[in-house]
């Protein structure tokens, strides 16, 4: 083969994915073609220094690895594509929800056992270095193969090896995850807006507030739990929020909002 790594689809987290593999040093960008059939992202990609083309063949038929970077909606414009993939010698690393290592197995016109296929849940995050993936390796997938996928996500963020059954609980936690954070920045930025606050400052406030404590979610020792303890002061401030969310049951309604998009995700996958 005369490319290591090859991407149809240059969306953007195939932009970041790849950016990070060649900023990590990992594949050199001369050993990476990508496809897609829009010229302005395929130039931005050859900027880079990555082959491009318009035909998905030049993909299956020249990477060791081919990746899946378009949204599942379009997997049947390219499902074809995956006939041309030596199954016994290339493997494929898919990133979209909802398509079976058995359904691109069946694609390649092999078994599921045989099919070097891995599924990977990536969240946007991976657009600024800091993602989440969730790495589930089919039964026809080499440990060289499953250790290729946690470099490449790897390089941009952090990684964890999941069987296939459990990637529906990866998406809608990790995967959908930072959209839940944003619904909660866009409400304590209105708020800061409410109580006078300029666009400026309350965005600020509302960012810097929302990193920070991220940040020291993942430094410290404590569960969030005994983190959200150590802020709520008896009769403070704190304490009245947090008891009105409690008597709203904001913490059931996440829950119960988790496990709907995880139901969502199941009627996906059929």
């Amino acid at each position: 083969m005369q490319y290591e790594l090859g991407s149809i689809g240059a969306g953007n987290m195939a932009e970041a994915i790849l950016r990070a593999v060649i900023d990590n040093d990992f594949i050199d960008a001369s050993k990476i073609i990508v496809s897609d059939p829009t010229r302005e992202r395929r130039e931005l990609f050859a900027s880079l220094g990555m082959a491009t083309t318009e035909s998905n063949a030049d993909v299956t038929g020249g990477a060791a690895t081919v990746m899946l970077s378009v949204k599942p909606q379009i997997y049947p414009k390219i499902a074809d594509d995956l006939g041309a993939i030596d199954a016994a010698n290339q493997a494929v690393i898919s990133i979209m929800t909802g398509i079976s290592i058995a359904k691109m197995a069946e694609a390649m016109g092999a078994s599921v056992d045989t099919a070097r296929v891995i599924r990977v849940m990536p969240n946007t995050p991976l657009l600024a270095g800091e993602g989440m993936s969730g790495v589930a390796s089919g039964p026809g997938a080499t440990e060289a193969d499953t250790a290729l996928a946690m470099r490449i996500f790897g390089a941009a963020g952090e990684v964890v090896t999941i069987t296939e059954a459990e990637i529906d609980a990866v998406t809608v936690v990790s995967g959908s995850g930072p959209a839940y954070v944003f619904y909660l920045a866009e409400a304590m930025a209105a708020a800061a807006r409410e109580l006078g606050l300029s666009d400026d400052v309350s965005d600020l406030l509302t960012e810097q507030t929302l990193v920070g404590a991220a940040k020291l979610l993942r430094e410290s020792e404590h569960p969030p739990a005994e983190l959200r303890r150590r802020v709520t002061s008896p009769g403070g401030t704190t304490q009245a929020a947090i008891e009105h969310m409690e008597s709203q049951h904001v913490r059931e309604t996440i829950v119960k909002a988790i496990h709907k998009a995880w139901e969502r995700s199941k009627e996906l996958g059929k």
